[in-house]
């Protein structure tokens, strides 16, 4: 509800400009060396303006960018006239209202939305008032141009009682976009390659710059190759530069050649924490007006900061570029589910065990592509740490935002994290004014929202989620009841088919001298890892406690365990070494590794060799508990094909139990000094206890000390030498950095619409194939055509770094599409792994070989998929990669939000059958020729319409279009959205 109504009143305000004054006045300086704290919370001289935005629903994309034309020349033409010409007054300039300082004066100008005197602003304020009123009125009136911005799309959005069941679309601008380097660096090259086919179009180059703020957090690179080790954290950067010194010094170089972006260097913590603990303004002061802050991101897990009352989440990369270049972005009223919640965590409980539930009741409700509010008296119980471990995880229970609205407790963790005692009264005062701010010592009336879920806090216990999912949550008390169950069930999300007589199997080996061994659920892999746990200190110093516990009943992780913590900001370390915990956690091998997203993400580094092979060449099912977010298999490591998120003190927990095979309640942890048995309960402390250690060990000064020093970067960074040139010098001989060949050959004149005519099958999947299976970012396998690839270019199996870290070059990601090696293909008839049938031959080939022999042959080539295809991170490779590989269309049962509008934006035609309809009720095997036979006219081409595939052997049958709005089918008209792009800015310069 409160961005409902925060957006209105941004829209309000910048009209026809793509930026403000002040971003177009920005010098181009090295941001990355200039981050001072006046580009945040702790001044508001200098916040910085508004950005275009875009947001996506189910089934109709709520967010996409808007467009101002569709398809001919004609129209184009019109566009730009009407953009030379338009008249910026803002309609509502009536509303703009003074905000008074208490001492006098005033804090600036806002748009006042109880002036607006409309009783349909009274029903928003009931109906989700936060989300409608602060996201969707405050930023529409601010924008409102009549326009880009029209006053009857302001209408649309008071009228959202009537409006929103339409699902009508409206624009949107947020304040800035958010980058981390894996999203982060294709977006650079994508810019700098629009950079190069405007210079060769004969137009201006420069017109290729950031005209919203832009902060790119290098977070993803970070390896954990020494674990154990004091000297973890010099040693793993030293690494980390070694492997990714070109790419960093790509990301500085932008950082220069483009104004308004802003590169925090590595080692300074991971993007989400950041973002939660210094860049998050709530409410932005530019050129005297007020507005809320809001942010779109290239990691979905931006909608961590929704916990801090900012609209946030995540967008592709494609979708981002765009919006950094001035588009606005069209998006469609989404439903808005409300969350209550009640009474108080029981003693003992974390924030993880209880966004772990919340994950799984939010998953059955079904809130794909909805807005979540959460609310009731129960939120007066937790922390804003505890409020961003649920926003954060909104793509695992698939909203679109986890919302939490600003009150008293968001006030507080403002000036504990080192905002301004001025910045924090403003921010109040603004959300007062505008019926933004809930006080829960006022009574409180009960909002209308499209449907309701409820939970008490006191009915959560302690769990797990897993082993290959996240919103399969497993209450502690049941974990070895479940385990056994995988270990019987068929292959599978909850099975791994191990037969009954090895279930009990035990391996012994030699690890470095020592006597080792391994079973199915020994725990290899225990990682502290995440942003979704790293910025709660509760859960931090919890993992403390428990190490403490065991060091003093003389419990020891067994040697083989590899275990890591890597903090999301410094600030993590400050507390834990003024609590003398940290010393326990490094007893137990728990040593900081470094500052970024490590395990989380697949950079979980080599096991052990002696370990390796004794997973490998026994077929055991090791485990992974990591404090995480995602655990698709494959993800954290190859060899731990179980994967569990728990809370920090549980990672703590199950690594001295050395497996997931133990019922904590019954059977010991271990034995301690004294020869007796210690149990679970003998090590985890009280809701008490961690209360009083935070209470005592978190303090404001370290985050105003470890934000200030980040500002310097580090000796590495530093050294870093780049050219001062606004083209960027492209090196074919690199393996990191590589001109894309999206814009060769690009005309002014837009391709026009194309069908699909006897077209392969590449793929064949069922439900849930992941961005993971897509585009992984894991290591890249010995024997995988990525690999390949770069040993024919001289680089050493050492030096193959990850998939994330190459993301920049289109010729390793291009092979690496689909190289997942836990990849279920029905082609296959069972075998998992990267492969494909060459329908023709019979011939069985890597996936990326398979697809250029198709290319080759000239034949275009088409995925069958079934659920939710395209889950998980919001990473535009996943369609970039399709695409090089020559996929023109992907025919699912649904898509993930993000994916499916990735895919529009390069092009590729989204398909979903009809319900209770899919591949094999087709009877469709994958052998078959596909022709998709659009219209050659745009113009009669509608969003969301049936489209018959027919089939060579006969068959065909019906489908919707994905194509969801107007805007969604100009890009496809152009052939995708850069040049669609490309093209409206070189005809506004016209």
């Amino acid at each position: 509800m409160y961005k409902a109504l925060a957006s209105s009143s941004s829209l309000l305000r910048s009209g026809l400009r793509f930026s403000s004054p002040l971003s177009r006045t920005l010098a181009p300086v090295p941001r990355s060396l200039s981050f001072s704290r006046s580009s945040s919370f702790f001044s508001s001289s200098r916040l910085r303006s508004p950005s275009s935005w875009r947001v996506a629903c189910d089934p109709r994309s709520p967010i996409s960018l808007r467009a101002g034309i569709r398809s001919s020349a004609a129209a184009i033409q019109r566009f730009e006239r009407r953009m030379a010409t338009i008249a910026t007054e803002n309609p509502f300039k009536d509303i703009l209202t003074s905000l008074p300082k208490p001492g006098g004066g005033e804090y600036g100008k806002y748009y006042s939305l109880p002036a607006l005197n409309d009783p349909r602003i009274g029903i928003i304020f009931l109906i989700s008032y936060h989300i409608l009123s602060g996201f969707y009125l405050s930023r529409p009136f601010r924008n409102c141009d009549n326009f880009q911005v029209a006053k009857e799309d302001i209408e649309k959005i008071i009228d959202w009682e009537n409006s929103a069941p339409k699902l009508v679309e409206i624009p949107f601008k947020p304040a800035r976009v958010l980058l981390q380097d894996f999203t982060g660096v294709p977006a650079v090259v994508d810019l700098a390659c629009m950079r190069d086919a405007m210079n060769k179009l004969g137009s201006d180059s420069n017109k290729i710059n950031p005209l919203v703020p832009v902060d790119l957090v290098i977070d993803h690179s970070v390896q954990v190759d020494l674990a154990r080790s004091e000297n973890a954290v010099q040693t793993n950067m030293e690494l980390e530069f070694q492997r990714n010194k070109e790419r960093f010094s790509f990301l500085k170089w932008g950082s220069t050649a483009f104004r308004n972006m802003l590169v925090v260097p590595p080692g300074s913590g991971i993007v989400h924490q950041v973002n939660l603990e210094y860049l998050g303004r709530v409410v932005f002061n530019t050129d005297g007006i007020l507005y809320p802050d809001s942010v779109v991101g290239t990691d979905s897990h931006t909608t961590m900061i929704d916990g801090l009352g900012v609209a946030g989440w995540g967008v592709g990369g494609i979708e981002a570029e765009a919006t950094m270049l001035g588009q606005p972005m069209s998006m469609v009223l989404p439903g808005v589910v409300g969350f209550k919640l009640s009474g108080k965590l029981r003693n003992g409980v974390t924030a993880t065990d209880l966004v772990l539930t919340v994950t799984q009741m939010l998953r059955k409700h079904g809130v794909v592509g909805k807005f979540v509010e959460f609310y009731g008296e129960g939120m007066g119980k937790l922390s804003l740490a505890d409020r961003a471990t649920i926003a954060n995880m909104s793509p695992e229970y698939g909203a679109t935002m986890g919302f939490f609205p600003v009150d008293h407790v968001t006030l507080q963790y403002l000036k504990l994290t080192g905002r301004s005692d001025e910045t924090v009264s403003m921010i109040e005062s603004y959300l007062r004014a505008n019926k933004l701010f809930i006080d829960y010592n006022e009574p409180q009336k009960e909002a209308i929202y499209s449907s309701y879920l409820e939970l008490d806090l006191a009915d959560v216990v302690p769990c797990v989620s897993g082993p290959k999912r996240p919103h399969d949550r497993v209450p502690l008390k049941e974990m070895k009841k479940d385990w056994h169950s995988c270990l019987d069930s068929k292959v599978g999300f909850k099975g791994f088919a191990v037969p009954k007589e090895s279930q009990e199997k035990v391996v012994k080996f030699d690890f470095h001298g020592q006597p080792a061994e391994l079973k199915h659920g020994s725990v290899v892999i225990a990682a502290i890892t995440s942003c979704t746990n790293t910025s709660n200190p509760s859960v931090m110093l919890g993992a403390g406690l428990v190490a403490k516990k065991a060091c003093e009943l003389g419990l020891e992780v067994k040697p083989w365990v590899k275990t890591s913590l890597a903090p999301g900001s410094g600030v993590v370390t400050k507390y834990l070494l003024k609590s003398g915990l940290q010393n326990y956690l490094n007893q137990q091998g728990f040593n900081i590794v470094g500052y970024g997203c490590t395990t989380c993400i697949g950079n979980s580094g080599d096991l052990d060799e002696s370990v390796a092979a004794a997973i490998s060449e026994n077929d055991i099912v090791a485990a992974a508990v990591l404090s995480g977010n995602r655990n698709f298999e494959g993800r954290v490591h190859p060899l731990t094909r179980a994967n569990y998120l728990a809370s920090p003190p549980l990672v703590v927990a199950y690594a001295l139990a050395g497996t997931v095979d133990i019922d904590f309640e019954n059977e010991p942890i271990g034995i301690g000094r004294d020869g007796k048995s210690v149990f679970f309960k003998d090590i985890w402390p009280s809701t008490e206890e961690i209360a009083e250690v935070v209470q005592s060990s978190v303090l404001p000064d370290m985050f105003k000390s470890t934000y200030q020093a980040i500002t310097a970067g580090n000796p590495m960074w530093n050294q870093l030498s780049v050219p001062a040139t606004t083209l960027y010098s492209w090196d074919p001989k690199s393996t990191y950095i590589h001109e894309p060949p999206y814009f060769k050959n690009m005309t002014m004149m837009p391709p026009g619409p194309h069908g699909v005519k006897n077209a392969y099958c590449l793929l064949n999947f069922g439900d849930s194939i992941t961005t993971d299976h897509i585009s992984p970012a894991g290591s890249i396998h010995k024997d995988s055509p990525a690999a390949k690839y770069l040993m024919e270019r001289g680089v050493d199996r050492k030096d193959f770094n990850s998939y994330g870290s190459r993301r920049g070059n289109d010729e390793i990601m291009a092979r690496g599409t689909f190289a997942n090696i836990r990849l279920v293909n029905k082609l296959l008839k069972g075998e998992v792994g990267p492969k494909t049938i060459h329908i023709p031959t019979g011939d069985k080939l890597y996936v990326f070989d398979a697809a250029m022999r198709y290319k080759a042959e000239g034949h275009d080539t088409v995925v069958l998929a079934g659920a939710e295809y395209g889950s998980g991170s919001s990473r535009d490779w996943a369609a970039k990669g399709p695409m090089l590989l020559g996929v023109k269309a992907v025919i699912a049962k649904s898509f993930e939000r993000i994916h499916r509008s990735n895919l529009v934006g390069m092009g590729i035609i989204p398909l979903c059958f009809k319900p209770g309809e899919d591949a094999d009720s087709l009877g469709l095997t994958g052998n078959e020729r596909y022709t998709i036979d659009l219209p050659s006219n745009m113009n009669e081409i509608r969003p969301g319409q049936d489209i018959i595939v027919a089939t060579d052997t006969g068959k065909s049958f019906t489908c919707t279009l994905r194509f969801d709005t107007e805007v969604e089918l100009a890009y496809f008209n152009h052939g995708g959205i850069l040049p669609f792009v490309i093209r409206n800015l070189i005809n506004s310069q016209h």
